[in-house]
């Protein structure tokens, strides 16, 4: 944790975190319990992507909301997660942009492609497990 930053803020970031993690297994838990694996490989499929792709996904996304709701190397986590939103994001465009709409709409990834950024930019927050400076960007102070 940066002494140089309030406590407030360090539990603000672990709240983003956390809350963050618990929408990332979420939306992993989405591919494995309501549309099944091999349905989530078949939608993939559908739009032109490989169907075994669907099962590295749905692991980088569970895995990686994990590490982010116990604080393990969660910077690199959110980070590493963002092409995969991206991707997401990129086949919802045509869409439009509520995500309840026929199909899911591309605002809820966004959401999540800049929270998974901002994570990476603050830091992990109070009381993660695993801290890492790895991949930390090293940006000048104001």
């Amino acid at each position: 944790m940066n002494p140089s930053v309030s406590s407030s803020t360090q539990l603000g970031i672990a709240v983003l975190r956390v809350s963050l993690g618990v929408m990332w297994i979420a939306h992993a838990l989405l591919k494995l319990l309501v549309f099944t694996l091999p349905g989530t490989a078949q939608f993939f499929a559908s739009i032109g992507f490989p169907g075994v792709l669907a099962y590295p996904v749905f692991a980088v996304e569970l895995l990686g909301g994990i590490a982010l709701l116990l604080g393990v190397y969660a910077r690199q986590a959110a980070l590493a997660l963002v092409p995969v939103m991206a991707v997401a994001a990129w086949v919802h465009v045509p869409n439009g942009w509520v995500h309840t709409s026929a199909g899911g709409g591309w605002e809820y990834p966004v959401f999540l492609i800049a929270a998974s950024i901002a994570l990476w930019l603050l830091g992990d927050g109070a009381a993660a497990i695993k801290r890492s400076e790895w991949l930390v960007p090293r940006l000048g102070t104001a």
